[in-house]
């Protein structure tokens, strides 16, 4: 008990020395099948890791490990900074003091869970085509669904495939021709199977939103994704990068009764065919920015980019030099500085600064008036993360008919 109450002891005084913010180190993830584009801030070598790959990822204010057969046991669950020393996990911290960060009835209600993963991710070859299992599957094998959305950073190269396939030929559903994918996943040796989708261009300043259970392979656009808490995955494309990669990536998040007996048929039953054979994919799930009209203030305004689902949402805001911006919002959330300087609720904050760009802002300190202020010289970007239900007005897109 007297170690708990330690623990508990180390997050009230860092809530208390924030302000109620706290601050976060980056959580950096490496990937074995996939070459990183060098676009995250780390040099080559520090972005090199061996067998474990290249450092491909960037959590952020995360409290979800990353689902790596190779690697440390804290991968991808991000640290407090705290003084003296001390090292504790932003999962602990919310685990043992959820009300003080989620507020009370929110931990109440959802769990001692942010319930949400924000992260930025940089390959220098496109994502094999794959998809995230949805509840029903997640469940079978003891894990969470993963419904994620996409932002594309500005000013930054878009890398050799900044185009991403989605979903399948519409005609694949509507004509029942589904098993035309059966056969690239039974011989595994080529990444064929990508002629059976479609690609859409990754436009900066724009994102998608994607449900679970829909087949997609991402272009080699930065991408800032906010997601379900899940690391699930099933990959469907054998030939990647000009390598053959392992088919137990095929059945990872299967579950071996059903491998057993369906086979390569077990990972087709799992996707989503409504939404990936969608013949209006793009117009239900192209998610442009937002502004928040409610919010404009002189010299600053924010716009939704994360959004069409109540399991997570977020806003990007902007502070021209020399501005402020007062901010009040319905509960806890965690940001991410993505270009210039100033400050957050008093705290200091700067872009590529690994130990001034990450804070989570908890409930009591984010509903009441807090002041970001602009003291450089170029525009102050901020991307707020927010979990599930915190915004019950974020925007949903009107549905062109299937």
């Amino acid at each position: 008990m007297s170690t708990t109450n330690n623990r508990l002891g180390l997050v009230e005084a860092a809530l208390a020395d924030g302000g109620g913010i706290l601050r976060c180190d980056p959580a950096w993830v490496a990937r074995s099948f996939l070459p990183t584009g060098f676009r995250l801030g780390l040099s080559e070598e520090e972005a090199t890791v061996g067998e474990r790959g290249f450092i491909s990822e960037r959590w952020l204010c995360s409290t979800t490990r990353a689902d790596n057969e190779i690697g440390p046991p804290d991968e991808g669950l991000s640290y407090l900074r705290l003084d003296g020393g001390a090292r504790m996990t932003l999962k602990e911290a919310v685990e043992i003091a959820g009300p003080l960060i989620l507020g009370e009835e929110y931990a109440a209600t959802h769990g001692h869970t942010l319930g949400r993963l924000a992260k930025i991710y940089d390959f220098g070859a496109r994502i094999p085509y794959h998809i995230h299992q949805r509840a029903c599957d997640a469940a079978k094998v003891g894990r969470h669904p993963k419904e994620e959305a996409y932002y594309f950073p500005e000013g930054i190269d878009l890398g050799p495939h900044p185009e991403t396939f989605f979903g399948v030929h519409p005609y694949i559903v509507r004509e029942g021709k589904q098993e035309l994918l059966l056969p690239y996943l039974v011989e595994w040796n080529s990444d064929l199977i990508l002629r059976h989708s479609r690609a859409y261009l990754l436009v900066p300043g724009e994102g998608f939103h994607l449900p679970a259970g829909v087949l997609h392979a991402p272009g080699t656009a930065v991408t800032i994704e906010l997601q379900e808490d899940s690391d699930v995955f099933a990959f469907l494309q054998a030939k990647v990068h000009g390598k053959i990669v392992s088919k137990e990536l095929l059945y990872k998040d299967v579950h071996p009764d059903e491998r057993a007996a369906r086979q390569e048929l077990a990972v087709l039953e799992q996707i989503d065919w409504v939404i990936s054979g969608d013949p209006y994919f793009y117009e239900n799930r192209h998610t442009p920015p937002v502004p928040v009209e409610a919010t404009r203030q002189p010299g600053a305004e924010e716009c939704w980019i994360y959004y069409n689902t109540r399991k997570f949402s977020g806003k990007r805001l902007v502070v021209q030099p020399g501005a402020q911006f007062v901010s009040t919002e319905k509960g806890v959330y965690s940001i991410l500085v993505e270009k210039g300087k100033g400050t957050y609720g008093g705290l200091e904050v700067e872009a590529g600064n690994f130990g001034l760009d990450e804070l989570v802002v908890s409930h009591d300190r984010a509903t009441k008036p807090l002041e970001v202020v602009n003291t450089g010289t170029e525009p102050l970007a901020v991307i707020k993360f927010f979990g599930p239900d915190i915004n019950p007005d974020v925007p949903m897109i009107p549905q062109y008919p299937a």
